[in-house]
């Protein structure tokens, strides 16, 4: 038997899909702002310079706790937003541009899958590092090496998957009039920075990749809330 949605039911279906991704973006910048503020301070001995194996280890196990939140935030519960967020915007976009909105919507599904991956396998690491250097340090440094090396390659060392989803909805809203101009140039020069991160050498223009991110969840989930109808012409978008 084939359900038809009626008009009303679904324009309260679209409401609701909207609204949890409007959830999920504000959710998503969030985590990116209780991401940085961490990297700048309470981790910044870690984050920042150019600390040997064993003094990474050190620091990593004797701050066990803050490391579980800070991978718990930035990698899982970023990893649950997406997925509302990037099935909104899919929604939003599909109708005038269905090609570029599909692939869109598996980037930002395989970008939540990602960070499910890194914030399990660095939560998980932590706990075996730590056991393992209080009988073998040497040990404990070449397990660090490895979770660091696997993670960075999954999700922490470029932002190609996160650039190219934001790259496709800005290309797919463009001119659509179903997001705000404005919104679609930033997520282009953000999401070109995410892209510039592949380069050796180049990796630091990620925090432009960061920065311009925080803005674009942050209004873009503005905009999902405030105005949850897809068909909502750009001049009240922008609004």
């Amino acid at each position: 038997m084939t359900t038809t949605l009626t008009p009303s039911s679904s324009t309260r279906h679209d409401r609701l899909t909207h609204n949890a991704g409007g959830i999920g973006a504000l959710t998503a910048a969030a985590t990116f702002i209780f991401g940085i503020a961490l990297f700048v301070t309470s981790l910044s001995d870690y984050t920042s310079g150019d600390p040997t194996r064993a003094e990474s280890v050190d620091f990593l196990v004797a701050n066990q706790s803050t490391f579980y939140a800070w991978y718990l935030v930035i990698f899982l519960i970023f990893g649950a937003a997406i997925i509302p967020l990037g099935r909104a915007l899919h929604a939003r976009l599909h109708d005038l541009s269905p090609q570029l909105a599909d692939i869109g919507a598996i980037f930002a599904y395989i970008w939540a899958g990602l960070m499910f991956a890194t914030g399990m396998i660095h939560n998980i690491g932590i706990t075996a590092i730590a056991d393992l250097n209080e009988t073998d340090s040497a040990a404990a440094e070449a397990l660090w090496s490895s979770v660091a090396a696997v993670t960075d390659g999954l999700g922490g060392g470029n932002e190609l998957v996160g650039g190219m989803w934001i790259m496709l909805v800005s290309l797919a809203a463009w001119g659509s009039g179903r997001l705000p101009t404005g919104l679609n140039v930033l997520g282009i020069i953000s999401a070109a920075a995410a892209l510039i991160t592949l380069v050796p050498g180049l990796s630091d223009v990620g925090i432009v990749f960061g920065l311009g991110s925080i803005a674009w969840f942050a209004w873009t989930g503005i905009v999902l809330l405030r105005h949850p109808r897809a068909t909502t012409p750009v001049a009240e978008v922008a609004r």
